[in-house]
């Protein structure tokens, strides 16, 4: 989703230090953490929709040689190509997505996972709780469940296969999209049944709570998916993650514990609400939710002793416009965290850049990030600086 650039924007800037304006004040609490990101045009800034633009570096209608692919899913290939493996490659998920439009892989739009109960189930089935009677052995009850779900994925995957005999080649992929899902829930449950990757290896690792299967709230639910984000970093059970708010058509906004129940884009960025002080609160309140991550991803130590997980995770949250009202991407907006020992250069008062350099630089630096550095095959080939955004890493 979009934001209106007077909400979004620091009160005022000193040097590179911001000061943060009521839509963004929570980032305060986390400020030597944080690097703002304004100015930056997108590669097609008057396409109406821009959802794509967010994470792809193309535009909403623009396929590109490569295929359209988001900067998350380019990354699992390139940590894939290079022996890198974790459990789950990727995680996508959101509640209310309307379908998503956000991942993209190959041209096709990624559908995030919407039901926490769901994403928990896919994250953390193949954690094998301890016996309680003796912590070092399985439980065996525990093992008898996870032999029951693998045979029902094995009758899952029968059965996606006859089927794929009879469709067309777009139907044909989407299914295989789906049958790589199975494959990773799959490995997920082997590891843990032959004591390979299945369980927590120590440092912050732990199991969250089962979430409900109550999707009601969307907001709510998105929070939980959160949750099962950073427990998934926690317990190496995957190096990528998103979280999709909502969408560039709507979002159902339900927030009684500040006063809140809208929908986001008639309601609250295309509304006459005066000065958008409801889109401010609920700003405000989506700002808390990143601050929340980037706290407990601090509390949580690495299992090799490395630091905090904060140091060695960086955090961004693009836009889909830069400005939503207008309905354009001529200036797209990210906030970036990690660790002050991470790959930012941080400041203590954080640091806010406006650049007018295209704004597919920031997601090659997201992919410098993680060790990507073969930038071939994501975005516009026609990018003359293919190179991550100067002056974001702290070396």
């Amino acid at each position: 989703m979009g934001t209106a650039p007077e909400v979004w924007k620091p009160k005022g800037v000193s040097g590179e230090t911001p000061t943060f304006s009521e839509a963004t004040s929570p980032l305060e609490e986390v400020k030597e953490h944080i690097v703002m990101l304004d100015g930056l045009p997108s590669a097609s800034p008057g396409n109406n929709h821009g959802s794509a633009d967010g994470l792809t570096g193309m535009g909403y209608f623009s396929n590109g040689p490569y295929g359209l692919i988001s900067v998350d899913q380019y990354i699992v290939e390139k940590l894939k190509g290079a022996g890198l493996a974790t459990p789950i490659p990727s995680l996508l998920l959101g509640a209310d997505t309307s379908g998503g439009k956000t991942g993209f892989y190959k041209n096709t739009n990624l559908v995030p996972i919407g039901s926490p109960m769901s994403a928990y189930s896919t994250v953390f089935s193949g954690v094998t709780p301890s016996n309680p009677t003796n912590p070092n052995q399985p439980d065996p009850a525990a093992e008898a469940r996870l032999r029951r779900r693998m045979s029902i994925l094995d009758n899952l995957k029968g059965e996606i296969t006859t089927l794929k005999g009879n469709l067309g080649q777009e139907q044909k992929y989407k299914l295989d999209l789906h049958l790589e899902s199975l494959r990773q829930i799959e490995n997920r449950l082997s590891g843990s049944m032959t004591g390979g990757t299945g369980g927590p290896t120590g440092g912050g690792c732990s199991v969250p709570t089962s979430p409900s299967g109550d999707m009601s709230n969307p907001m709510k639910a998105n929070q939980l998916h959160l949750d099962i984000i950073v427990g998934a970093f926690a317990c190496d059970i995957t190096r990528v993650a998103a979280i999709q708010w909502g969408s560039d058509q709507m979002m159902n906004v339900n927030l009684p514990e500040i006063g809140l129940a809208d929908e986001e884009h008639n309601g609250l960025i295309h509304g006459n609400d005066p000065g958008h002080a409801k889109l401010i609160k609920l700003e405000k309140w989506l700002h808390e939710q990143f601050v929340g991550v980037i706290k407990k991803l601090k509390e949580l130590p690495e299992a090799d002793g490395s630091g905090s997980l904060l140091d060695n995770t960086l955090i961004a949250w693009c836009r889909d416009m830069g400005d939503a009202p207008a309905h354009t991407q001529n200036e797209m907006k990210f906030v970036l965290a990690s660790g002050t020992g991470g790959y930012l250069k941080t400041a203590p008062g954080g640091r806010f850049i406006r650049s007018q350099e295209r704004h597919e630089r920031v997601l090659l630096s997201l992919c410098d990030a993680m060790g990507v550095t073969d930038y071939s095959g994501f975005g516009d080939p026609a990018l003359g600086a293919k190179s991550p955004l100067p002056g974001l890493a702290a070396t």
